[in-house]
């Protein structure tokens, strides 16, 4: 779930931006305004933002997306819940507010126009309102258990210019490569044979290697400009869980398939000796314990015959 804020100071710009009927518009949850037609919606807006003249900016407008993996479960009702819930978390309250959902793109959104002047006249504040708001979609995304994408991962390729398409490209490499690779040789001649330059950024005159640099198309980057995934250290790190990963899998033992031989009497002996320990425990039960000991008695009862025969 992401969150884009806007402001401005037209409201029938963003009715007609929303309630166009191109973009398959339905309404899902409103307060406080004449819903009948959109210059009636315009009309309500303007009549409440009067009461503060100050804010030069009293349009609200937050489009609030979801991923396209949420979609089935993403009915109006469970839209409207959630960006209501965002409101509330945002202090976006005591105001007018229509939430409305486009059909238009491929991932679900809706979007809400709020009047800034609330229903008393005061300003509802936009104070710090974009880190608010990333932390209250990470933390609505958790509660109701949405897809939480990479955002790079949901970047349109084809739309981006240099340097930022080569960026990506690069992007889609690392990730692929250094997933795999168990050393850096494996990744370097990897990227080589992919249009990719690795150079290594030293500490001083020393061998210690304190960053990486990638070059491709002509353009380079640092690892860490990539992806904070691609930083030096960040990558050495994954290499070597691929390594230790590696070996685990060479080293486990082959299971064998065993067929038991019937044991011998004395192995009964054992075996017999060594459950009457065990009903010791918290395992105790009673039909067992019954068996047990008229085996016992069995038992004795067969020594004290062969004790017999020797006299």
């Amino acid at each position: 779930m992401m969150a884009k804020i806007v402001k401005g100071s037209d409201f029938k710009g963003v009715v007609d931006y929303i309630l166009d009927k191109g973009k398959g518009t339905q309404v899902v949850a409103y307060d406080g305004l004449f819903m009948e037609n959109k210059e009636t919606i315009a009309m309500s807006f303007n009549a409440q933002s009067r009461m503060n003249g100050k804010v030069t900016k009293p349009v609200g407008h937050i489009a609030l997306s979801f991923s396209k993996e949420d979609e089935p479960r993403l009915t109006n009702r469970v839209m409207a819940g959630i960006a209501l819930e965002y409101m509330k978390k945002m202090d976006i309250r005591d105001t007018q507010f229509f939430i409305a959902r486009h059909f238009d793109k491929e991932h679900p959104h809706v979007h809400i126009a709020f009047n800034r002047i609330d229903n008393n006249g005061a300003t509802i504040s936009d104070r710090n309102e974009q880190l608010r708001s990333t932390h209250i979609c990470k933390e609505l995304t958790l509660k109701y258990g949405l897809h939480m994408a990479d955002g790079k991962d949901n970047v349109k390729r084809n739309r981006l210019k240099e340097p930022d398409k080569t960026k990506y490209e690069l992007y889609d490499i690392l990730k692929k490569e250094v997933g795999r690779c168990g050393n850096w040789n494996v990744l370097v001649a990897n990227l080589q044979r992919q249009g990719v330059e690795v150079r290594f950024k030293y500490k001083g005159r020393t061998d210690e290697v304190q960053g990486v640099i990638f070059v491709k198309n002509g353009y380079h980057f640092n690892g860490s400009k990539v992806d904070r995934r691609f930083s030096y250290s960040k990558i050495d790190a994954a290499l070597q869980r691929n390594r230790q990963e590696e070996r685990k899998g060479m080293t486990t033992p082959s299971r064998e398939t065993v067929t038991p031989s019937a044991p011998s009497y004395s192995e009964h002996n054992e075996i017999f000796n060594g459950s009457l320990g065990l009903l010791n425990g918290s395992g105790y039960n009673a039909t067992d314990a019954e068996a047990n000991q008229e085996m016992a008695d069995m038992l004795r009862r067969k020594k004290k015959r062969k004790r017999g025969m020797r006299l």
